[in-house]
């Protein structure tokens, strides 16, 4: 049996793996993926509906699964679809998380009234919403820095309601209930003059939403939002076809005819390929990229990794360490396969914002730690890659809440060439940095609570440490340097001492401190480990601290929550750094 269970463990990830890579089923009748697949523009970026459903789902309540108060399960193009042609359906959905004590007494709302105790509908929240107006603007009103916890969970529940609210009035008005049928009226020769109630709701439709869902027909030509096309339509008296498709599949999904909203479906997409086969393409790509959900299926083969690398430290090493490092490898690659994938999607290198410098980062010590599994094979470069590899992806889907991470560059951003070279190696000189600290904490870890480091795998981890810092060193400085040149182009100088540019420069010299201890004998092995897991706080500050200063040009804003998971983190790297320092008759195993 344990012959064989370092095969079967890695073929079971492997039927897993391929069991998410394919094309997804429809829930039902109704041809749900291929509306999913529909092209919009929103925020300056053409994407599928697929992205705009999961997106909007994680901004409002941290993750893309969705169920009606029965119970029952909805893709998040379901939702998307009620949402739009069913508002009132769609409003009793518990999509909103709010977690804020006062919030909540604002609101009128008990965490007995909240699914998993902090979801909540929208119709939960609309007695409230003038009061949560009225205490927005007040908060408006206090410059960022200064504003209350209260405050901002105030702001952040406003501005959900409103990207909600810009999602119902995509489709048709919810604020008329036969506004769908009225329209199609139009389509059948109905008076325009008779239908001066619908113009007005479409003019409130074209006012309401930024989101496009009309190509440009011709080239050069304007994306539109139904709302502006009904309008004109109504206008006119005579209906937009592009229009009158979009209505005539709300009112498909309303009434629940499905075979009316799939040839409808069809014929969309039809004349969209037709248009832009490129684009068709790339939103057919990008909707299949959402529903295979690589970096999750990628984060639990690294706990999985993990796991059986620290079990085959206590017991059966060969079969449960070459299990661990067949999981790190498939991980590893399903890792590569979805940055490969934004990258293709993007039209940009891997690193473009923090989102992105999460999966790199990740991605980058993992593969670190196959080259020193590969030449070491002790479990340690797989537990370390196991451990990274899962940190960075968590990192990663809480920065997801944001938004949608395949954003638009910002203008001094727009450099292939810059992001490239400067970004990616910092970045790869932030991966090393951080790999050595954890490696390093694994000799802490093992040398103090367990008798698993004997003499030789202290050495080896200490080899292993000092070879990533030098690695980590090189990098740091070349990145640095590369920024300074950057920044000159950009900015007119080389050096401004930016937050963001100090804080590489005290990576590059942390890295140098540490390689300088070791080489004039000031530190031994565990020195050693100790100045390398301090290199994670300076990296950690370094990579998010200076960001959330609200000062300089690399500023992305103050995150409570994120701010709190920091010093969590140095808390728990300094206490790490204190067991270092314990006289070595305290530790269980005495190498080093």
């Amino acid at each position: 049996m344990k012959k064989h269970f370092a095969l079967l463990v890695p073929l079971a990830a492997i039927l897993w793996i391929v069991a998410t890579l394919l094309p997804p089923k429809n829930p039902g009748a109704f041809d749900v993926n291929g509306f999913a697949r529909f092209p919009v523009l929103l925020n300056g970026r053409v994407k599928p509906l697929d992205t705009v459903a999961r997106s909007t789902l994680l901004q409002l309540q941290g993750r893309q699964r969705v169920s009606r108060p029965d119970g029952h399960p909805l893709v998040p193009a379901e939702w998307l679809l009620d949402l739009m042609a069913r508002p009132t359906v769609a409003d009793h959905y518990q999509v909103f998380e709010i977690t804020h004590p006062e919030l909540l007494a604002l609101l009128n709302l008990t965490t007995e009234t909240g699914a998993g105790g902090k979801r909540f509908a929208f119709t939960q929240l609309e007695p409230a919403l003038h009061e949560l107006e009225r205490q927005a603007n007040l908060a408006d009103a206090v410059e960022s820095p200064r504003r209350t916890s209260f405050q901002k969970a105030v702001l952040q529940l406003r501005d959900n309601i409103l990207s909600y609210q810009q999602l119902q009035f995509a489709l048709v008005s919810p604020d008329a209930p036969g506004f769908s049928t009225d329209v199609l009226h139009l389509a059948g020769g109905s008076d325009p003059q008779l239908l001066r109630p619908t113009k007005e709701s479409a003019i409130v439709m074209a006012g309401s939403t930024r989101l496009a869902l009309i190509p440009p027909s011709s080239a050069g030509g304007a994306w539109r939002t139904t709302g502006a096309a009904l309008v004109a339509s109504l206008t006119s008296g005579q209906v937009d076809p592009a229009a009158l498709e979009l209505v005539r599949l709300a009112h498909a999904w309303q009434v629940d005819d499905a075979a009316t909203f799939n040839a409808g479906v069809q014929a969309w997409q039809t004349r969209w390929i037709a248009q832009s086969p490129s684009d068709a393409r790339r939103n057919a790509i990008e909707a299949r990229f959402n529903a295979a959900q690589p970096f999750y299926t990628s984060m639990i083969l690294y706990v999985g990794a993990f796991l059986l690398a620290i079990c085959s430290w206590l017991r059966a090493p060969g079969p449960l360490g070459r299990a661990a490092w067949w999981l790190t490898v498939l991980a590893f690659l399903l890792a590569t396969a979805g940055i490969a994938a934004r990258m293709w999607l993007e039209g940009r290198p891997p690193v473009t914002n923090l989102y992105s410098s999460a999966l790199f980062v990740g991605w980058m010590a993992a593969g670190l730690c196959l080259v020193l599994e590969a030449i070491y094979r002790n479990a340690i470069g797989s537990a370390t890659a196991g451990l990274i590899g899962f940190a960075s992806l968590l990192i990663a889907h809480h920065l997801a809440l944001g938004g949608d991470t395949l954003e638009m560059m910002r203008a001094v951003l727009d450099s292939n060439f810059w992001l490239a070279t400067h970004v990616v190696t910092v970045t790869v000189g932030y991966a090393a940095t951080f790999l050595a600290g954890f490696l390093a904490l694994i000799y802490v870890v093992r040398g103090v609570f367990t008798r698993s480091l004997d003499a030789d795998t202290a050495r080896a981890l200490a080899r292993m440490v000092y070879g990533i810092v030098c690695f980590a060193t090189l990098f740091s400085f070349v990145g640095t340097v590369l920024g300074g040149i950057w920044a000159d182009q950009s900015w007119g100088r080389f050096w401004g001492w930016d937050p963001k540019e100090n804080g590489a420069l005290i990576i590059v010299f942390w890295n140098s401190l540490i390689l300088h201890a070791r080489w004039g004998g000031l530190v031994k092995e565990t020195g050693l480990m100790g100045l390398a897991i301090f290199g994670n706080v300076v990296t950690a500050w370094s990579w998010f601290g200076v960001n959330m200063l609200g000062v300089g040009l690399h500023s992305y804003g103050f995150m409570d929550a994120a701010f709190w998971w920091l010093i969590a983190f140095i808390a728990l790297q300094l206490a790490a750094i204190a067991l270092v320092a314990l006289p070595k008759n305290l530790w269980r195993s005495n190498a080093g």
